[in-house]
């Protein structure tokens, strides 16, 4: 079978870990926040009713894309297009390409980082890898203007986090049921993880804590993991009502 992302390809690695998975659920959750175009999110009523979810469906479509076959991926992109114009067909008028591109450099980007800030740091062949898999995720979609290279996606990822990014009231709406639903605790390690993870330009804008304090537990995780209490300690800590998708987002390279 042809595989959208070849065996043994960095990128399977980094979206068969969970770990990797969920960091990218959490730089992904405040970019969702901050974008311009987060009305299309809330105009469905999806977003606002259960911003987890949404988020972890986002992750674990992303996820569904890497490790499937050549036709199926192109199904689920295919499907994933026929989705967004059945919203712009409800509303009237199209989501801008920005949007759609906001989406996926967010994609890129909390892949390579999240996966640098519990492992290593990756080559710039393997960054280039990361890039043409969404690159291609977005030429499918027939997005327009899309990056060549992973150099210039670095030069329009940071066009995009000046220009496309705001602080508003769906901000303010959507961290406030983030806390809702994680809970006091869980919402403190989001934020702290949204610490260590964001550009600087995302993190100007969030109210976010000034004193980073995971660094040391992200060392006692990473021995935690080695002694396979990595499971024990995500069910202990993240949302027994996301158990199960939190699970299925460990993903062996078959």
């Amino acid at each position: 079978m042809e595989y959208f992302v070849q065996k043994g390809s960095i990128v399977r690695t980094i979206w068969g870990s969970g770990d990797t998975a969920l960091l990218v659920f959490a730089g992904s959750s405040a970019e969702f926040a901050l974008n311009k175009a987060v009305d299309w999110l809330y105009f469905t009523g999806v977003l606002p009713a259960d911003p987890l979810g949404r988020l972890f469906s986002t992750v674990a479509y992303a996820q569904k894309i890497v490790f499937a076959g050549c036709d199926d991926a192109h199904r689920a992109i295919d499907n994933i297009t026929a989705i967004h114009r059945g919203v712009e067909a409800s509303r009237g008028y199209s989501i801008p390409d920005e949007a759609y591109l906001d989406v996926l450099f967010m994609l890129i980007d909390y892949s390579i980082r999240s996966f640098e800030l519990l492992e290593r740091r990756l080559t710039e062949t393997e960054k280039e890898e990361v890039f043409d898999v969404f690159r291609r995720v977005g030429a499918r979609m027939e997005l327009k203007d899309l990056p060549r290279n992973y150099g210039d996606w670095v030069v329009m990822r940071t066009q995009y986090l000046s220009e496309n990014l705001i602080y508003s009231h769906f901000s303010q709406d959507l961290y406030r049921r983030y806390r809702k639903s994680l809970g006091a605790l869980r919402y403190t390690l989001l934020l702290q993880s949204q610490v260590l993870l964001l550009p600087l330009q995302v993190r100007a804008l969030l109210p976010l804590p000034t004193a980073p304090l995971l660094p040391p537990l992200v060392k006692l995780y990473k021995y935690a993991r080695a002694l396979r209490l990595d499971r024990l300690i995500k069910r202990v800590l993240l949302p027994r009502k996301y158990q199960e998708q939190i699970a299925r987002l460990d993903i062996s390279d078959r």
